[in-house]
């Protein structure tokens, strides 16, 4: 396994120790959701750091492009889902969020039994970007309710617009060649 793969993993184990001070923190500005957002930071850093490493290091391996994305995909649902449950975080944008995901991974995996790599596009990439980012003023500033609907309007127009983009770009994946 590359270090850049043993990076990934650490972000994934990250995830339930981010959702017991979420948890404890009630969604509430406390101590606890301070350390939470501290343990967010740093698995959202750990993103930069292992893709950097692997393409650095010639790291880039199929494991690496299966955990990778699965790793962000994890993280930021499990913020989402804690905002969602205190309702500063809408069910319907979480339904969207989740449509696009499930939807690429599909796009994505029918890909791969044609024979083609469909890689991370820049639309993605500040797709992810900026909901890490957004999530983080999220924990910061959780009682402003009218920032954490800009926020999540904005987590909801990238994931739509980068959605659309993999499929206006990969349209031909989808179709039986005959």
């Amino acid at each position: 396994m590359t270090t850049a793969s043993k990076i990934t993993l650490v972000r994934v184990a990250f995830i339930p120790l981010y959702m017991l001070f979420m948890y404890l923190s009630g969604g509430e500005p406390n101590a606890w959701m301070w350390v939470a957002l501290g343990i967010f930071v740093i698995a959202s850093l750990t993103d930069y750091i292992d893709g950097h490493i692997a393409r650095k290091y010639n790291q880039v391996s199929d494991f690496g492009k299966f955990l990778d994305p699965l790793a962000d995909k994890l993280l930021t649902i499990a913020a989402m889902v804690m905002f969602c449950q205190w309702g500063k975080f809408q069910a319907w944008a979480l339904m969207i969020v989740l449509t696009r995901e499930f939807a690429v991974t599909g796009l994505r995996l029918v890909a791969v039994g044609k024979g083609t790599v469909i890689a991370a596009g820049k639309s993605g990439k500040f797709k992810t970007a900026s909901t890490m980012i957004g999530l983080c003023v999220m924990m910061a500033f959780p009682a402003i309710a009218i920032l954490n609907w800009v926020i999540v309007s904005i987590i909801v127009l990238t994931t739509v617009y980068s959605g659309v983009e993999y499929f206006i770009q990969n349209w031909n994946c989808l179709w039986d060649e005959k």
